[in-house]
């Protein structure tokens, strides 16, 4: 597929993808990586949006927190040390590419709230018109279980439909959608296209993240999907190990996952998120 003439594109990221499998601190190189290529993204027309992890995992490093954290006070306590570092070390690799980034904390109410969410629109569309590439991240520091979204892949659709991105880009720890899962099946076989999201192709998905880093198993990225898709954005899952996939992508020629995208004029963001929350 030709995704060469996309206008404005939202990139997310996982922790399992921005960090090291056995230490699980923080992979610097990787993360240059992906400034690099979102740099080159934006140098061929496009507006580019990250949707990034990696706030409490950073966090944990920072201050030696060795377990998963298990309840609320530790998670966010851990997201107000690691979202700051975080948003510095994408700040100092986007410098160096001569490239500005601006940080964007979202929780549920930003979409729910109709004047929340229409001056989160009108900051989205001046940072693009300012040439300012847009790190989102859930405000895990704050937010209540009321107003959380509760992973990313969810909140990436949600940007993409509130600043009407044409493309969604899902980095992940797996090549796209199997028939099975393929860590227990070896005949499991990767959905290459999806051209309608049905019952059957989402018991394909899991419900467990690949990791103690990790949120969001694969039954969120087909939720993302279904969000996308009825906007009227196409959606990609491929593997963020390799972070050159994003210009291979749009080189046509790349491993992954492709939702098509299928308007729904009757969807509205709001209501599917009342309903599913």
């Amino acid at each position: 597929m030709d995704f060469s003439e996309k206008k404005r594109v939202v990139v997310k990221i996982g922790s399992n993808s921005l960090t090291h499998p056995v230490t699980g601190h923080v992979d610097y190189i990787k993360i240059e990586r992906l400034v690099r290529e979102l740099c080159d993204l934006k140098n061929r027309g496009m507006d580019v949006c990250l949707v990034t992890s990696g706030a409490i995992a950073v966090g944990r490093q920072s201050i030696g927190y060795k377990e998963r954290p298990k309840t609320k006070a530790e998670k966010q306590a851990l997201a107000s040390v690691g979202q700051a570092r975080l948003m510095s070390i994408y700040q100092r690799y986007f410098s160096e590419y001569t490239q500005s980034a601006g940080q964007i904390l979202m929780t549920k109410n930003t979409m729910l709230d109709g004047e929340a969410r229409k001056n989160a629109e009108r900051t989205f569309e001046q940072l693009f018109s300012m040439g300012v590439i847009p790190v989102v991240n859930e405000n895990d520091t704050l937010s209540t279980y009321e107003m959380q979204f509760g992973d990313n892949d969810t909140l990436s659709a949600i940007v993409c439909t509130l600043i009407k991105a044409d493309l969604l880009i899902l980095l992940s720890d797996i090549d796209g959608l199997f028939t099975a899962d393929p860590k227990v099946d070896p005949e499991a076989k990767l959905v290459d296209y999806v051209e309608e999201i049905d019952e059957e192709l989402e018991s394909m998905a899991g419900n467990e993240p690949g990791s103690d880093v990790g949120t969001g198993g694969m039954a969120t990225k087909i939720r993302a999907a279904k969000i996308a898709s009825k906007a009227g954005a196409e959606m990609i899952i491929a593997n963020g190990r390799d972070v050159s996939v994003l210009h291979k992508i749009f080189e046509g020629d790349f491993t992954g996952t492709v939702f098509q995208a299928n308007y729904d004029d009757d969807f509205y963001v709001v209501d599917f998120l009342k309903e599913l929350y």
